[in-house]
């Protein structure tokens, strides 16, 4: 009984150091929050997502890539000279936001299995290089929706 006893403690000892070691390897690190995400309700077989990412963390992190359940092809876009192109991530600084809004920066959903109309919310799955990834809904909003930027 005592050797089960050692041994029961000895792995709750080891459990606890590995959720300790989990929690401190996390300090300095990105700390991501997601605000304003929308997207404009589709008028053809493709979409746009818009959203903010918050890094109040020390460390910078990338968005590398998005998924959702709507299309199995979901790009990140940047625009330039008033030309989308795809791109592999884009930079989140440490104590700063990577905007992703109307004429710039956003989520593009091609070939999208259903149209969303306004009022539903699209699911979708932020994956990051360094962070966890984070779940959203996308509030379906007015084609036209454009919040006003501060």
């Amino acid at each position: 009984m005592n050797r089960r006893t050692t041994a029961l403690s000895a792995a709750v000892a080891l459990a606890a150091a590995l959720a300790l070691t989990g929690c401190s390897s996390e300090d300095g690190g990105p700390e991501l929050k997601v605000s304003g995400a929308f997207m404009p309700q589709p008028v053809m077989d493709m979409a746009g997502g818009f959203l903010t990412i918050t890094n109040s963390g020390d460390t910078a992190d990338k968005l590398t890539s998005v998924t959702s359940g709507i299309s199995d092809d979901v790009q990140i876009h940047e625009t330039k000279n008033q030309k989308m192109q795809k791109v592999e991530s884009f930079d989140i600084p440490a104590n700063g936001e990577l905007k992703l809004e109307r004429g710039g920066s956003h989520i593009m959903f091609m070939d999208l299995k259903k149209q969303p109309k306004q009022g539903e919310k699209v699911a979708i799955e932020l994956h990051f290089e360094k962070a966890d990834p984070i779940k959203v809904e996308l509030p379906v909003e007015a084609p036209n929706h454009n919040p006003k930027q501060h």
